[in-house]
């Protein structure tokens, strides 16, 4: 397992002058923690993607009182409607000509069964299907922006050592028999999804830096639908007191946002395209069906047909 890295984002993020960023559930937690610490860098502006209009609002004045002249705009996206996804990559490419940086952070995790607009596993469809098409969307303004001089385009997408909880099967496709599964298998499978995604996108376009992160264990809001478990609380009670001894844990979201900061921003040549990334740089952490090259195929070929299906 690789050795981590010491960052500081305050002293170790480069200047981000001239680069367009792009964050998913920009309004909360990790996301909203990422965009403070990346417009404390001058960027020319940050996009905060989010589906409730009132919230990146107020995300956006907390971000201003400390950072005023913080260049972020709300992008309203909904990542379990294909529209809402269009729309979103349709404004921001009528206002932008370059995107530098794009991080897909959001997700949901252990949620009831249910279903997107288009039909898939809520976790699955948002956690995957959304940000795949999110992405495939943007993928024209991302590769122009990496033909410029001096450009370093990255693409970070948000993943979790909970994919080890993936189906044996490693991805079922059949939404329908995901129902019959745990909702922590049908999060691992989703997470599992978001690794082999990044490692298609970074041997298919090599000319774009593309990782996937654990972010550490930390209790967010993804935590909400837990709440009501006893069990459950009980063990976020246990974790929260075993934090300051547990290496790759944090308290909050200042420490759980470093490490996707960290692949955003450091050194080109400090990161291995394709590569599972834990707290902070880390490498060597993902399961044997992370690294299956022949089911990232089978993901990507599933995922292209099945967006093809809907008209994208």
């Amino acid at each position: 397992m690789g050795k981590g890295v010491k960052f500081n984002p305050v002293t170790d993020i480069p200047s981000l002058a001239g680069k367009v960023i792009l964050v998913t559930g920009g309004n909360a937690g990790l996301g909203k923690q990422t965009i403070l610490y990346l417009s404390q860098h001058s960027p020319s502006r940050i996009y905060l993607a989010a589906r409730t209009a009132s919230k990146a609002t107020s995300a956006i004045a907390d971000i201003k009182k400390l950072v005023p002249d913080a260049p972020i705009e709300h992008l309203p996206l909904d990542l379990t409607s294909m529209a809402s996804i269009k729309a979103a990559a349709d404004i921001f490419q009528a206002k932008e000509s370059r995107l530098d940086i794009l991080i897909n952070n959001a997700g949901v995790m252990a949620t009831p069964y249910s279903l997107t607009k288009e039909g898939y596993e809520i976790q699955f469809g948002t956690n995957h299907m959304g940000h795949a098409l999110l992405t495939k969307l943007l993928l024209p303004t991302l590769l122009e922006t990496a033909k410029q001089p001096g450009a370093d385009v990255r693409i970070i997408n948000l993943s979790s050592i909970g994919h080890m909880m993936a189906p044996s099967e490693g991805i079922i496709q059949t939404q329908s028999t995901l129902q019959q599964r745990s909702t922590w298998t049908r999060y691992g499978q989703s997470k599992l999804a978001n690794i082999l995604f990044s490692n298609e996108l970074a041997a298919r376009y090599p000319e774009i830096t593309t990782v996937s992160i654990h972010p550490g264990v930390i209790v967010t809001d993804l935590y909400a639908s837990l709440k009501s478990n006893f069990i459950m609380r009980l063990l976020v009670g246990l974790y929260q007191l075993l934090t300051p001894i547990l290496p790759g844990h944090y308290k909050d979201t200042t420490g759980g946002a470093l490490n996707q900061t960290w692949a955003a921003t450091t050194k080109k040549e400090g990161l291995t395209n394709g590569e599972f990334y834990t707290p902070v740089g880390k490498t060597g952490s993902g399961s044997k069906k992370s690294r299956d090259a022949g089911l990232g195929k089978k993901l990507w070929e599933y995922t292209e047909v099945e967006l093809e299906k809907h008209g994208y």
